[in-house]
């Protein structure tokens, strides 16, 4: 049986085949631990980490590298993050060794070295032990259907966005349309693919309108408004992303809709990157976000902690 849906405030979603319900995560093995693990220490480690992964890098055997890896992980700090990940430690061992085992630069990837790469992982992880017990979205039609999430559209044509965001072409006109405009105006816009799916969750719409409002203040008259490069993926996504060469790491929080990407090179051009970077990195210090850069485009995540609140904001908001 197939059965629509629609989300609340948004446009109707395609079908979704009730078949097919979305991957929820297994719980992380063991009784959860006492306390939430340290985060600035975990962030440390991991930069601790990162310096004796370069001095490696170039080592022309892995097993150096799989020592390192196998002894620095069970570090307390560490240890605490990972093992609360629904992979534990030992999955999230392996799961490095194997990307690092695999990992071929690539001019698309944020992951530019083997160091960036183990970075973004770990680092990411964070995301992944913040919402384990949230269920994936493994397709796109569950993307594009699910009643969680909110159509931007819907909200932008009603000036309720305090950002922007660039929708990928969805035909050869349009593609061939966008590359015109990119031709002729190089520096208009950030060089970004765009949103495969225009679909968030409500917390993250109110997420980004705070900071965009904050970035707005912050900067000087004329300076574009904050821009998005991505948020909710599919885990069906992530994959043909991986293809592809990015650095699309799984599980991720794009796929629980609580992840996103934000421009942050392009600001240079206008003097404020490192406004945003600030406005950011302020956010993560108050424990609502998780950031990590990644070049272009810095990572956010939306921390549980924060996401009741934002989620009455965006509610006091949009008058619903």
């Amino acid at each position: 049986m197939r059965v629509p849906s629609r989300s609340p405030g948004g446009r109707p979603g395609p079908t979704v085949a009730s078949t097919a319900p979305a991957r929820r995560l297994p719980a992380s093995s063991g009784p959860p631990p006492a306390t939430d693990p340290d985060l600035v220490a975990y962030r440390e480690a991991v930069a601790d980490l990162l310096v004796e992964v370069g001095a490696l890098a170039d080592a022309p055997s892995t097993a150096a590298r799989q020592v390192l890896i196998d002894e620095r992980l069970r570090e307390p700090a560490l240890a605490a993050v990972l093992d609360a990940t629904p992979q534990g430690l030992l999955g999230a061992r392996e799961t490095l060794l194997l990307e690092m085992a695999r990992y071929q630069p690539n001019p698309r990837s944020s992951a530019r070295d083997l160091t960036a790469l183990v970075r973004i992982y770990l680092l990411s992880r964070i995301d992944v032990m913040w919402w384990r017990d949230v269920a994936d979205f493994v397709t796109d039609d569950q993307v594009q259907g699910s009643p969680d999430l909110v159509d931007l559209e819907w909200l932008r044509r009603r000036d309720l966005l305090r950002f922007r965001y660039r929708e990928q072409p969805a035909t050869v006109v349009g593609r061939s349309w966008h590359a015109l405009r990119r031709r002729l105006r190089p520096e208009a816009t950030p060089r970004t693919a765009g949103l495969l799916a225009r679909r968030a969750r409500r917390e993250v719409v109110a997420l980004l309108n705070d900071l965009g409002r904050e970035f707005a203040a912050a900067t000087p008259p004329g300076t574009p408004p904050l821009w998005v490069t991505s948020l909710t993926r599919s885990v069906e996504h992530q994959h043909r992303l991986r293809r592809l060469g990015y650095a699309a790491m799984l599980p991720s929080g794009h796929c629980t809709g609580y992840a996103m990407d934000v421009e942050m090179t392009w600001y240079a051009r206008y003097g404020v990157q490192e406004t945003l970077a600030a406005l950011l990195l302020t956010r993560q210090q108050a424990g609502e976000i998780n950031v990590i850069d990644e070049g272009q485009a810095w990572h956010v995540c939306l921390a549980p902690v924060a996401g009741r609140r934002l989620r009455r904001a965006y509610e006091a908001e949009m008058g619903v």
